[in-house]
């Protein structure tokens, strides 16, 4: 129904965004990776947007990217996958991660994801796999590229988690940094994470 909204954006929570078109404020959900890309309050954005209709209410989610909007849908069309669970896989895990796992079968990948046990993460594997496989983005991906991407994310996690910080803030923190500057070292990446996480 909606393909995107471009407004400003007046309120920007980890989990929320609200965006003011003309006037009237759209509130939307939204997964941590969107939440570390988005600007300041103030600013104007454009969210890509999935409107949710259950029988009670109505629901906008909201994506920085395309690809990510896209795999959203595409986690909604698996068995016992809501919009509560597909969100919280895009908060886990960047885009082209998700993909990897699921084209390379592993579902261990997806496992550290709050919600996702290994029955989900089979369901997600085997009922998407072909499915992803259709989407332009994942083309333009290739699998080693991937691999050493997610590789230097767990290394980077690994060792802030080693210095005490919680898995949770260091993921997060680790996330926004790769999606700014996917081409930094794991010692680039790491010393970068300290400096968010200690002015958060």
């Amino acid at each position: 129904m909606f393909a995107y909204f471009r407004g400003e954006l007046t309120l920007l929570l980890p989990e929320e965004a609200v965006v003011e078109v003309s006037g009237i404020a759209y509130r939307f959900l939204i997964s941590a990776s969107t939440y570390h890309q988005l600007p300041q309050p103030g600013s104007e954005v454009l969210l890509f947007s999935h409107l949710s209709v259950r029988e009670d209410s109505f629901q906008l989610y909201g994506f920085f990217k395309e690809e990510e909007r896209q795999l959203f849908r595409l986690l909604l069309l698996t068995s016992g996958v809501g919009p509560k669970l597909a969100l919280a896989v895009l908060s886990g895990l960047p885009v082209p991660e998700v993909h990897e796992a699921i084209l390379a079968n592993s579902p261990e990948q997806l496992y550290g994801i709050p919600g996702v046990g290994k029955k989900t993460a089979a369901r997600i594997i085997l009922e998407l796999r072909d499915k992803i496989l259709k989407l332009p983005s994942v083309g333009g991906i290739t699998a080693p590229a991937r691999v050493q991407t997610s590789h230097l994310r767990e290394d980077a996690i690994n060792a802030l988690v080693t210095l005490g910080f919680s898995r949770i803030t260091v993921q997060k923190a680790v996330l926004a940094i790769l999606e700014q500057n996917p081409q930094l070292t794991v010692e680039e990446v790491v010393k970068s994470a300290l400096v968010s996480i200690h002015n958060s």
